[in-house]
């Protein structure tokens, strides 16, 4: 598949500096809140990164999967850290889920008869 004709173009991961383009008092702002989350603090910036990378994983953004898999090289996470990331992120996705049989085993005992 040619890259300019997937959904997903590695190269846009380099222009979300202009999600401004039309709002650019908005964007300062997400950008001004996002920097000062992401700064070193009670986590380190390796942490924020791991987490990062976990959560881009469970909302499948690949944008951000390329993003904070090198962002997280760079505040030396290794791979075995990272795919941990992930599977923590996994496994809470699948608790989540899992959780909600509650509520449909709620119902079915509601209209059981």
């Amino acid at each position: 598949m040619a890259e300019n004709n997937h959904y997903y173009n590695a190269k846009d991961l380099g222009k979300f500096g202009e999600i401004g383009r039309t709002n650019p008092a908005l964007a300062d702002k997400f950008f001004g809140y996002y920097n000062a989350v992401m700064a070193e603090g009670a986590l380190t910036e390796r942490e924020k990164a791991l987490i990062a990378l976990a959560v881009s994983h469970a909302l499948k953004c690949p944008y951000c999967i390329d993003a904070y898999t090198t962002t997280s090289l760079q505040k030396g996470a290794d791979e075995a850290q990272m795919n941990e990331a992930v599977h923590v992120a996994a496994a809470m996705a699948a608790g989540i889920s899992l959780v909600h049989s509650v509520q449909m085993q709620n119902k079915i005992d509601e209209l059981s008869f």
